[in-house]
């Protein structure tokens, strides 16, 4: 088969971890070609969706891990599937891609996870569908709101609806300091809406990454663990990650979401669970294949190519 990678640069990979890696070595191995591309070598031209794209070689070779071919324009429809691995920030040069691949789509194309789906799963306010799973959640612009949930809960988490990897997340305590100086800066003065929550202590123990694969339940989630008084659990805040059995609830968390995901077309998702909590659905580009499996021997690139593979022939 012949797989149509929509990612970042390759150069940028950090290969010992990058699950996109994982996905390309585990599709080498089975003798798929794999190819590469990036958002602005899409074009839509005379009404069919193209881009520009180069095969990858594996080499083997840690400090040169990739050799590219010649560069084609190919119809997206042409390959056997199209992954959407491009990481945030999700704004709207990503959604102009995903309309791209909505009119590929149209054509024949298999994109994997449906862009329609990226789109209506914001991977913050998805878990609003879910509110059994959530701790007390507010999501506004307006600042008189935000402070009255603080004055209910009194240590609260403030973060942005559109960043990933930790950034731009603040708790602010009992003494509410600075919580002006915080509302000001995420809602750029009520101008941009943001989320907050009640802080759960259990982050302490680790912001838990659970893999969902086409309605199958990884058993292992990979606790990120936060380092140093840190608040954020997540690998790119200096987290540190310790793969682990899932424990009865989260079973119940992703057991219950899995059918439903996989139903919208999200072959591969990233839930993130604190405590007891459902704290994030990732959709855009779910990691830490690799974390799990050099812990536990589980291979989740694995898992992942054989249920790529069975949607391709169904």
């Amino acid at each position: 088969m012949k797989f149509a990678f929509l990612t970042d640069p390759l150069a940028q990979f950090k290969i010992y971890k990058d699950s996109t890696y994982a996905m390309m070595e585990e599709a080498v191995k089975r003798g798929h070609k794999i190819f590469a591309f990036g958002p602005a070598d899409m074009a839509l031209t005379a009404g069919v969706v193209s881009a520009s794209v180069q095969e990858v070689r594996l080499t083997g070779d840690v400090n040169q891990w990739y050799q590219l071919g010649e560069l084609h324009e190919c119809h997206l429809h042409e390959f056997d599937a199209v992954l959407q691995r491009k990481d945030p920030p999700f704004d709207m040069e990503y959604i102009y891609a995903t309309y791209l691949l909505d009119i590929a789509e149209r054509q024949g194309a298999r994109v994997f996870n449906k862009p329609s789906a990226i789109r209506d799963h914001n991977e913050k306010l998805s878990i609003a569908q879910f509110p059994q799973f959530t701790t007390p959640t507010l999501v506004t612009r307006n600042e008189q709101k935000i402070r009255a949930f603080f004055d209910q809960h009194r240590d609260i988490i403030l973060k942005p609806l559109d960043g990933m990897g930790g950034a731009g997340i603040f708790r602010v305590r009992e003494d509410g300091m600075n919580l002006g100086s915080v509302i000001e800066t995420l809602t750029d003065n009520q101008k941009r809406t943001i989320m907050v929550q009640k802080y759960i202590p259990e982050i302490v123990l680790g912001d838990k990454r659970i893999l969902l694969i086409d309605g199958t339940v990884v058993p292992y989630a990979l606790a990120r663990i936060p380092q140093n008084g840190e608040v954020r659990g997540n690998l790119a805040a200096g987290g540190v990650g310790v793969a682990q059995k899932l424990s009865e609830r989260d079973l119940e968390i992703a057991q219950s979401l899995a059918p439903i995901l996989s139903g919208r077309g999200l072959l591969l998702v990233g839930l993130d669970v604190i405590g007891n909590c459902l704290t994030e659905v990732n959709v855009t580009s779910p990691t830490c294949f690799q974390e799990i499996f050099q812990q536990t021997g589980v291979n989740v690139a694995a898992m992942f190519i054989d249920a790529l593979e069975k949607r391709i022939r169904a």
